[in-house]
Formats: structure tokens, C-alpha cells, sequence
């Protein structure tokens, strides 16, 4: 198996077992080694009371696609811990992006960046995910 069709069986794994992403409204959009593309568009029920998309749904956004890269060689993988800046507000039918890809891979740990922008390219949000490998895989290998 290739490292692309590991991280496509691994991907479909996960999306099939995740009930929030979807009902968020996130799309998986690619996967690879080590990386993931997910998206959503801003709807009304996305915004906070200053009308831009709710912080807690960038961070969502951004995680889920750190989530889909840590797990992407079918090694059961969580967060350590996660941080994020947020660049510039998200706002009501933007189209918002996370790219997220490995940093680095060292045993056990993993270290991914994760930048959310919107169509026209600007920056959102930028993240960074710990991540700790657990017992199990996605799927039997």
C-alpha cells in the first residue's frame, strides 16, 4: 500500500466514525502523508455575537485538519495540546481552508501547523497541534 492510499483508507476510517465534523459542516477536501485539507463555508450559525465566524469554529476547523494529518499513516493518534492565533475575522459566506502538515515526527509525538485562510487567500487563523500516538489503527493492516 502506498503512503497516499494509507492516508485515503485511514481518512475514510475516521470521516466514517466522526459525527461532529460533518454536522459542523466540514468537508474533507485531501489527504496525504502526514497532511490534510479540510473546509467549510461560513454560515449564519458559524457567526458570534459581533457577526464573524465563532473563534471555537476556526479552532474546530483547524484541529480537525491536524486530527486527519496526525492519523494519516493508520497509527491511532490524539492531542497532546493545541494552540492558534487568529490573523483576521472569518465572516458570513467565506469559504475557509485549513492546509495542515507535519513539522515534525519524533517516536510517539508529533508537531503539525495547521493555516486556515479564506478564498482570497488571506490568512485567518494559524495553529499548531501536538499530537501523542496511542494503542490501535484506524483499520487492519
Amino acid at each position: 500500500m502506498t503512503p497516499k492510499e494509507r492516508a485515503d483508507k485511514s481518512a475514510a476510517a475516521m470521516w466514517k466514525s466522526d459525527n461532529s465534523s460533518p454536522w459542523i459542516g466540514i468537508a474533507l477536501e485531501d489527504v496525504g502523508e502526514g497532511r490534510a485539507i479540510m473546509s467549510l463555508q461560513v454560515e449564519k450559525h458559524h457567526t458570534n455575537g459581533h457577526g464573524i465566524c465563532h473563534g471555537g469554529i476556526i479552532f474546530t476547523l483547524a484541529d480537525t485538519a491536524f486530527a486527519f494529518a496526525c492519523n494519516s499513516r493508520n497509527q491511532s493518534t490524539v492531542a497532546q495540546h493545541n494552540t492558534i492565533s487568529f490573523v483576521s475575522p472569518g465572516t458570513l459566506g467565506d469559504t475557509l481552508t485549513a492546509h495542515a502538515h507535519e513539522v515534525s515526527l519524533t517516536g510517539k509525538n508529533g508537531v503539525y501547523d495547521a493555516k486556515v485562510t479564506n478564498q482570497d487567500g488571506h490568512v485567518i487563523a494559524e495553529f499548531r497541534g501536538c499530537s501523542r500516538a496511542i494503542r490501535g489503527q484506524l483499520f487492519e493492516e
